[in-house]
């Protein structure tokens, strides 16, 4: 039985995969994939060896579906199965820490600081032109492929801690709450280290496309 916490889009899925439909794995593989992987890239040293972890993952989720009781999200109960292992991979490779270490370090401007008022202006330290959410840029813009590699690039790009949180909310759809829960960060650090990847992102688009 499942809670209230899990749809009723994912209770269906949990139904059929439960039921040992392939179809449904497959596009549970093909939605969550990508940002398992990312998220693992935080914790180890390789992307071979993120994939291991995405791989051990896969079967943790294909062992533990008959046990999942719905007091998170589906997505979120896989995200945090990837984030157990990979800890437990990092810790063997000697470098696992934190993820609230990791996002506490980041304290590298997101941008230029010419882009705020300066401290004689009426609203100092206040953004001239708040850079928005790369998300709403026309879509005929984001779609054009040369667009979507400097997107791709530029996620790619960013500290371990942004890219994570970047993934998760723009890419993958998570919540804020979602986020926290499964990094074990407060709801401001996700706000912050969300706000610089969002505007690293944005930074790289407006050069991309002022040319």
């Amino acid at each position: 039985m499942t809670s209230a916490t899990v749809t009723r889009e994912e209770a269906d899925l949990l139904e059929r995969l439960r039921a040992g439909d392939e179809r449904a794995f497959e596009a549970l593989v093909e939605s969550y994939y990508g940002t398992m992987l990312s998220i693992a890239q935080t914790y180890v040293r390789t992307r071979s060896v993120a994939e291991e972890v995405v791989q051990d993952a896969w079967l943790g989720v294909l062992k533990g579906l008959d046990r999942f009781e719905g007091r998170s999200s589906l997505k979120t109960w896989i995200i945090s199965i990837v984030v157990n292992i990979a800890k437990t991979r990092g810790v063997r490779e000697s470098r696992s820490v934190p993820f609230a270490t990791l996002a506490a370090g980041d304290d590298e401007p997101a941008v230029s600081a010419d882009r705020f008022r300066s401290a004689n202006d009426a609203f100092p330290g206040h953004w001239w032109t708040p850079p928005a959410d790369w998300r709403a840029l026309p879509q005929d813009v984001l779609l054009g492929r040369e667009t979507l590699h400097v997107v791709t690039r530029a996620i790619a790009a960013l500290p371990d801690a942004q890219r994570t949180v970047i993934t998760m909310r723009d890419l993958a759809g998570c919540s804020a709450e979602e986020v926290c829960e499964t990094l074990a960060i407060s709801e401001g650090n996700q706000r912050v280290l969300l706000h610089r990847a969002r505007a690293r992102v944005r930074a790289a688009l407006e050069r991309h496309l002022d040319g």
